[in-house]
Formats: structure tokens, C-alpha cells, sequence
């Protein structure tokens, strides 16, 4: 069951960010032997951990296209939502891509600032197949690459037996669809931290890539992690959470729903409802349980709900709000209609990936079918940055111009050569002052 507990008695830590460093060392062995030995680590690494003995790593662009064939032709309204769910994600990343533009500007007379936004040249798309292979973390993962205009696309996803050779190279044929429907054409049989690795310093086989983006297992996190300056992430993503504000107005077998959609995902997953009605809490709870009665993945939504779940009986929706912005959560919802408090809410709230506004907005459709990104900032992540989005994929840069003489170019110079000089930086005051003698 459910805990219900009264604000006053809400443990700080709850809201803390945990940290899970036990599976370090064993990912730095990985990553320093994929960056030394490269493809013979990849296919030690594969054998051990996958049970299959791969030759090649590439799967074959043919291989991509015939099974996205078959898979449109078997599953036609799995296909159909999932071009739904590619066609929305791409259309709300194109438009996140305007903000981000290119000018210049004469900033004093004849000197010239400027900016542009440039893609990176190859990112690298990681897709777990594990226990839930996640057919739409290939769409979330490379539509804000796509959108960006990186030319180069690398996708990874752990290898399944091939049907008809063990030796070539197979992933899941649901994610292999999706990457024909999203137009990826470099496919690689290789998962887990060792993946992360290949695409962090390249193999022989997979390429080095500038930026590394994806959910994964813990060993995929802190692998993602211990490359980070060798290459970019997106973030390093834990347990999934969603943190509900929720009053009258809300149906308590909708909110019983959404928790257990997080719940379901993992044992450490966190579901918590922020509410001041008691009636609505006790509704809440009751619907849990019947809910968990007929759920395929009742062991686990039971598990993350029972040891990481609750119901928070709050004072007043004011410090609700002050909750979640301590709690900074991955989904954080609004299940209240378009009222005062909703507006106030809304108007203080600012540490979230995404907020989830209005009684019908649920959690699920971010995850799938709304264009917003679900690969989104955990364990207090939300404090710094956001979801994955085009900016993860592009490079603000600058440029300088000068016209020679200008009075601005002059001024600089010698504003230049003072701040040199007082930092006992000559070298630095000598190239400025070179600059007045013209």
C-alpha cells in the first residue's frame, strides 16, 4: 500500500539527489579497453555480456529497409503511431531550432561581434533493448539531431540473435523499423557501456562521435558519465520520477494511472502525489491497489511504489509548488483545471523537464505522441538544465571582425593593453598595442 504522510512529516532526504557510484570501476575497465583495443574489446565485451560471437558490428542499410518493410506491412497501426510520434517529435524540434540564429553585429564603430549556430558534425544515438525494448527512444533520441542538421547520425542498440547466421550483426527488428522510419542508415549491433565507449573514442568498425544522447541502464549512465569531455552527453538520466500536484478537481483513477506508468518502468522508479484533500489521497491509494490487481507489471509498479512512492498531504498548493521545486523532478504534472491556483502554480514553478499543465495532459503522451522530448533530467538534474532538444546537438560559436583604424578596433586595443599589463600579461599588451601603431 501507498504511504499517506503529512507535509510536516516528509523526510528531507526524499527529496535529495542519490547517487549510485557502485558500478564505476567496473565501467572504467570497459572504457579503457574499448579505447585501447577497440573492435576485439567490442566483441569480447559482446560475447560476455550478450552470448553472441559477432564478426561486424554494422548492420546492412538493405537489412534496415526490408525490415521496416515487413514491420509496416505486420504491425500497420504500431507503425502508423509510431510515424505519428516521429512526425510530431520533428516538428516540435524544427521549431525549437528557430530561437537559435545566426548575426552579427557592430558592436562599437568597425568592430564587429558575431554568432553562429553550427551542428555537430556525427552524434551518436543510444537505444536500450532490455528488458522493454523502447521503440520511441529511437525517435526521441534522433529527431533533435535531425532537426539540428547533424549530417551524421550513429545509432547503437544491444545485438539479438540473427535469424538465420549468429556471426552477423542484429538488434531488436522493432527499433531497427524505427530507425528506417527516421531515416538512420548507420546501425551498429552493440550496447551497454561498452557502446557508449565506441561512440566516445571510435573503433575500428563504429565511429567517433561528438555528442553521445540516450536512456540506458546504470551502466550506460555512469559510462556516459566517465566519458563526458572526451565527448558530449546529453545528461547522465537515473530512475524515472513524476511528482503530481493534484486537487478536487482531479479524477483519482487518472492519477493512479500516471504513478503507476512510472512505477512500471523500474523497482527504483518514484511516483509521489502532492494534494491537499484527504479525500482525493485516500481515493488515490484505493485506485492503486485496483489497479495493480490487473497489471501485467504488478511486481515491479508494486515494488517502486511501495518502497519509493507516496502521498503528501500538503498545507496549501504554495508549498506544494515549494516541493517540487526542491524535488525538481523528471515529469511533474498539474492535475488540477485552469484555475487560480493552477495559474500561480504554473507562474512559480521552474525545476522541471518537462511540467505537464491540465487535468488531460498526461504524462504518457509526453512520453510518446505529443512532440516534446522524453529523455528528460533526473535526480535533481533539473536544477541546471532541461530535456534533450536540438541545443544538445548545436554549437553557439562566435566571431570577431575588425576594420583596421576604427575608432573601435582602437579603443579595444587599448583597453586591451591596460587589462594585459595589469595582469602582468606583456605579451598579451604588446599584440594590442602593435595594433595603435597602424
Amino acid at each position: 500500500m501507498i504511504r499517506i504522510i503529512e507535509e510536516d512529516q516528509l523526510d528531507p532526504a526524499i527529496l535529495e539527489r542519490k547517487v549510485n557510484t557502485e558500478h564505476t570501476q567496473a565501467v572504467k575497465t570497459i572504457r579503457d579497453a574499448v579505447r585501447t583495443k577497440k573492435d576485439e574489446a567490442v566483441r569480447e565485451y559482446t560475447a560476455s555480456f550478450d552470448k553472441l560471437s559477432l564478426q561486424s558490428f554494422a548492420v546492412p542499410a538493405d537489412d534496415i529497409i526490408r525490415v521496416t518493410r515487413t514491420f509496416c506491412t505486420k504491425n500497420a497501426d504500431l507503425y502508423k503511431a509510431l510515424c505519428r510520434s516521429y512526425e510530431l517529435a520533428l516538428r516540435f524540434a524544427r521549431y525549437q531550432k528557430e530561437p537559435f540564429d545566426n548575426f552579427e553585429v557592430e558592436i562599437e564603430p568597425g568592430l564587429f561581434a558575431g554568432q553562429k549556430v553550427l551542428p555537430v558534425d556525427r552524434a551518436g544515438c543510444y537505444v536500450p533493448a532490455g528488458r522493454f525494448p523502447l521503440l520511441s527512444s529511437v525517435i526521441m533520441t534522433c529527431t533533435p539531431a535531425i532537426a539540428a542538421g547533424v549530417k551524421d547520425i550513429v545509432l547503437c542498440s544491444p545485438p539479438r540473435p540473427h535469424p538465420s547466421d549468429p556471426s552477423l550483426p542484429w538488434i531488436h527488428e522493432g527499433i531497427m523499423a524505427v530507425a528506417g522510419i527516421c531515416g538512420i542508415k548507420q546501425v551498429y549491433a552493440c550496447g551497454g557501456a561498452q557502446a557508449v565507449a565506441a561512440m566516445a573514442y571510435g573503433t575500428e568498425s563504429i565511429p567517433r562521435c561528438d555528442v553521445i544522447a540516450g536512456p540506458g541502464n546504470a551502466y550506460v549512465a555512469e559510462a556516459k558519465r566517465l566519458i563526458y569531455g572526451d565527448a558530449g552527453i546529453d545528461m547522465i538520466a537515473g530512475p524515472t520520477e513524476v511528482f503530481i500536484i493534484a486537487d478536487e478537481t482531479a479524477n483519482p483513477v487518472w492519477l493512479a494511472a500516471d504513478m503507476l506508468a512510472q512505477a512500471e518502468h523500474d523497482s527504483d522508479a518514484q511516483a509521489i502525489l502532492v494534494t491537499c484533500s484527504r479525500e482525493l489521497a485516500a481515493q488515490t491509494a484505493a485506485q492503486i491497489e485496483e489497479q495493480l490487481a490487473g497489471l501485467a507489471t504488478a511486481d515491479t509498479a508494486r515494488a517502486s511504489i511501495e518502497h519509493n512512492g507516496m502521498i503528501i498531504i500538503a498545507r496549501n498548493y504554495e508549498t506544494a509548488g515549494e516541493l517540487a521545486n526542491k524535488k525538481a523532478p523528471e515529469h511533474l504534472e498539474l492535475a488540477m483545471d485552469k484555475t487560480e491556483n493552477r495559474d500561480a502554480l504554473e507562474a512559480m514553478l521552474h525545476n522541471y523537464g518537462t511540467l505537464f499543465i491540465g487535468n488531460s495532459a498526461a504524462e504518457v503522451l509526453g512520453d510518446y505522441t505529443a512532440g516534446v522530448n522524453h529523455t528528460l533530467p533526473t535526480a535533481q538534474a533539473a536544477r541546471y538544465t532541461g530535456g534533450l532538444s536540438v541545443r544538445h546537438f548545436l554549437k553557439t560559436v562566435t566571431t570577431l571582425r575588425a576594420e583596421t583604424g576604427s575608432a573601435g578596433v582602437r579603443d579595444s586595443a587599448a583597453a586591451a593593453a591596460e587589462l594585459a599589463r595589469a595582469e602582468g600579461l606583456i605579451a598579451h599588451a604588446r599584440a594590442a598595442e602593435y595594433r595603435l601603431q597602424e
